[in-house]
């Protein structure tokens, strides 16, 4: 995979040098104060010499323009611009390859960098930058704020008279060349000095490196946690310490200073016809190189310098890195102990990402049931009982009653035999019921924008709204609320609710039945219910000492066979019969069943804190989240616990949900595999169940003590979250940036879902309030209740 093109033995260290690399180039000082330019194609031939610096050479780099290739270099007493192709034909033609002087006796020069366009170049120099002409001795503008050294500065890639610099005073500063003046001052990001900054041009980002191993973009990544989860996730103790039989004292444990960032060129991987995408960031670091996938802030791969024991290098002190040809990244590398530079070849096609664990599944069986497959369970069937016969056949009446009806024999007969009716009104009512069917069975809009127009402001109690769900037609809405009890709305939030209660505490989830027929609630108070239709008494109670734990979530699975639910590390699959038929002698005894099919433990009996399954079609998987930060992956058809990908959020996971459409959209069978996790602190992920690994992450929303939910849209192209921010986020599925920020909401945004049959959003609250939002295509007029309150019917058990 790393393949050594070059090893060159200097006469002095260069480990702090900035040394210089391009996509065809790569120039190394000589001697001090010369320089060789190598081909990268061809390392046989002989390099380019260039002389014309009296002081030692201290940095170097190449310009991002395609041609002419420029080269910078400077030591105390010039600053030169080389021009590649002009100085070999010079030296060509027996003549001395000369360059231009942009500038003389600035000091020490740290770092060079030339803008996009080739025309400037930014000189670090102490707590200097200098500002200069890539075309004559010219210094355009001396830029001094820093109180410390200066360790990088960057042209920005978007906007031509943006510079950021960064400093050993721990902080970085934005530029404006035209005013000459800083237009942002960051705070102190780390306890570390800043050594390196990059840009993402496609998000408009800005990544920081320290020298403690960590980066600072939207969110902040630690080169050594990443990688312990990475190692983690591959089941080793670590890769750098070699075999578990090693003593301990050759597990010395080294900082990782972020020495140079550099972003992944879009490459065709030809095993699989596909272009990749450039969210791969390379980061160089003392002990090796590591490749980060900025979509989700994971550590991809790790490539260790003693993992390639044929490499001259152990340890790194300067790194210089640029796309190569054919798919591959050129690195140049200094040595931080001994005077040697190596360059390096990566093919990206060989790169494989080996984040993930285990087998990949998919929600869709590939087998047919297994003969012991819990989901094979079924209710006893009763054997009818034939009453014996006892004697002869006994004599019966063949009339049961007291009087029979005249045969007519003896009445009048009849005069008019038919009479037509001419005066029947037609009924309006089949006209719209037509018009409703035709609505039941209209597409979700595929095509349609983010619902983010406020429709309905509502509030209901001042209690939090745990849980919202909608049925499959759409039509209503279940809301389980935080005094224990179950609001049934219209999905228009108009009329009042029905109010169903029994729990002793707050609801913890509500489901509907694929049926519609009946729904169920789950509380902490170890009970479930399961409701149907003008009953204002449960059909099904499970409570009594089943459950020695809260239950967490529940749910129906298996297109209704089954009852789901997670309670302490167990995961428990109930039989079921509703019989909503009642003796009004014996009114309260419960003629319903249920019936245990398979109970089953997580792999180190860890608390379950969030579970989802499909309902909608048969689906052997169940996703289960622990209080151990893992996710667990249940094989129903086996009964057992499939694989586990532990470490999965930097806190527990409280929301897991699949992407499960609906029943008016289609989506491509492969998106159904995708499901979005959310934990405290650490954002929403989604991850691929093909893969078992998460492909981005969004963190924009502000989490850090409520349990806020998420939700995918029914086109599967919009994600939903709460916050605590008084604000609901609506992301594109594609990017980690938030689309629309959805504000004046009266507390934190606990629960958001999702119309399954028109682009609707409704959110619930910390204080009860409910708002709901439509798209503005196709929408209807908005209005507000303005926080209506209604006098609420209440339905008891």
């Amino acid at each position: 995979m790393v393949i050594e093109k070059l090893s060159l033995t200097c006469d002095r260290l260069l480990s702090h040098r900035q040394l210089a690399c391009c996509q065809s180039y790569c120039g190394i000082p000589l001697d001090g104060m010369k320089m060789l330019i190598y081909t990268n194609m061809d390392i046989e031939h002989k390099p380019l010499l260039l002389t014309g610096h009296h002081g030692e050479i201290s940095a170097m780099t190449f310009g991002k323009g395609s041609g002419p290739v420029l080269l910078c270099s400077a030591s105390a007493d010039y600053i030169i611009v080389w021009d590649i192709e002009l100085c070999q034909k010079r030296t060509k033609e027996g003549k001395v390859a000369a360059g231009t002087v942009i500038g003389s006796l600035l000091g020490e020069v740290v770092y060079l960098s030339f803008c996009f366009s080739d025309e400037r170049v930014a000189a670090c120099s102490g707590a200097t930058v200098y500002i200069l002409s890539s075309k004559r001795h010219e210094v355009i503008s001396t830029l001094t704020s820093h109180l410390g050294p200066l360790t990088s500065a960057e042209f920005c890639p978007w906007n031509k008279d943006i510079l950021v610099t960064t400093s050993e005073d721990r902080t970085f500063k934005v530029w404006d060349l035209k005013t000459e003046t800083v237009c942002y001052q960051s705070f102190v990001l780390s306890a570390s000095p800043l050594l390196s900054v990059f840009f993402l041009e496609e998000n408009r980002h800005l990544i920081t490196g320290s020298t403690d191993g960590q980066c600072h973009l939207v969110t902040k990544m630690d080169l050594q946690k990443m990688e312990k989860r990475h190692q983690m996730h591959r089941g080793t103790v670590s890769d750098q310490a070699g075999l578990a039989e090693q003593p301990a004292v050759d597990e010395v444990e080294t900082s990782k200073p972020v020495l140079r960032m550099a972003l992944c060129s879009s490459f065709i991987d030809t095993r699989i016809e596909h272009k990749k995408d450039n969210s791969w960031l390379f980061i160089g670091s003392s002990d090796g190189l590591y490749v980060v996938d900025l979509a989700t802030s994971d550590l991809l791969k790790a490539l260790y310098f003693k993992d390639y024991p044929n490499l001259s290098i152990t340890m790194a002190g300067s790194w210089s890195i640029s796309p190569g040809w054919d798919n591959s990244m050129v690195f140049l590398v200094s040595s931080l102990f001994t005077p040697c530079v190596v360059l390096l070849d990566l093919r990206l096609c060989g790169l494989v990402r080996t984040w993930a664990c285990g087998e990949g599944f998919s929600v869709f069986p590939s087998s047919p049931l297994l003969l012991e497959s819990p989901l094979n369970a079924e209710f006893k069937k009763k054997k009818p009982e034939h009453p014996k016969k006892k004697g002869g056949i006994k004599e019966q009446p063949l009339v049961f009653h007291s009087k029979v009806k005249s045969s007519g024999y003896t009445s009048a007969p009849r005069s008019i035999m038919f009479s037509p009716k001419t005066n029947i009104q037609k009924n309006p009512s089949s006209k719209m019921a037509n018009k409703n069917t035709g609505l039941l069975l209209r597409d979700y809009p595929a095509d349609s924008a983010a619902p983010t127009i406020p429709h309905i402001h509502l509030s209901i109690v001042n209690k939090p709204v745990h849980c919202l769900q909608y049925s499959g037609d759409g039509k209503q809405i279940l809301c389980g609320l935080g005094d224990s009890s179950v609001f049934l709305y219209k999905s228009s939030l108009t009329g009042n609710p029905t109010v169903y209660t029994g729990h002793d505490k707050p609801v913890s989830s509500v489901s509907w039945s694929l049926n519609r027929q009946w729904w169920l609630s789950a509380s902490e108070d170890q009970s479930l219910r399961i409701w149907t239709h003008g009953s204002p008494e449960p059909a099904i109670i499970m409570g009594d000492s089943l459950f020695s734990k809260p239950i967490k979530s529940a749910q129906f699975y298996y297109l209704d066979k089954f009852l789901l639910l997670a309670s302490g590390p167990s995961l428990y699959l109930y039989l079921y019969n509703v019989d909503i038929t009642r003796d009004d002698i014996k009114r309260y005894q419960q003629r319903s069943v249920i019936k245990l099919a398979r109970c089953i433990t997580t792999t180190s009996a860890t608390d379950i804190t969030a579970l989802s399954a499909i309902n909608d079609f048969f689906s052997y998987i169940v996703l289960v989240c622990g209080s151990d930060r893992s996710i667990q992956v249940f094989d129903m058809n086996k009964g057992t616990v499939a694989s586990a990908l532990p470490d999965a959020h930097s806190r527990a996971v409280h929301c897991i949900t699949q992407n499960k459409g609906s029943m008016f959209s289609t989506q491509a069978p492969d998106s159904y595999n995708l499901f979005l996790t959310s934990a405290v602190t650490d954002g929403v992920k989604i991850w691929d169940l093909r893969s078992l690994r998460c492909v981005r992450r969004y963190e924009n929303h502000l989490n850090r003590c409520h349990p806020c939910s998420s939700a995918i849209s029914p086109c599967g192209r919009f994600i939903a979250s709460g916050s605590e921010d008084n604000c609901a986020y609506v992301y594109d599925i594609r990017s980690s940036r938030y689309l629309h920020r959805l504000q004046k909401h009266s507390d934190t945004v606990l629960s958001v879902t999702f119309n399954p049959a028109t682009p609707e959003l409704l959110t619930g609250t910390l204080d009860g309030k409910l708002r709901l939002f439509q798209s503005s295509s196709g929408a209807l007029l908005s209005h507000d209740t303005s926080a209506a309150v209604h006098s609420i019917p209440k339905m008891t058990a």
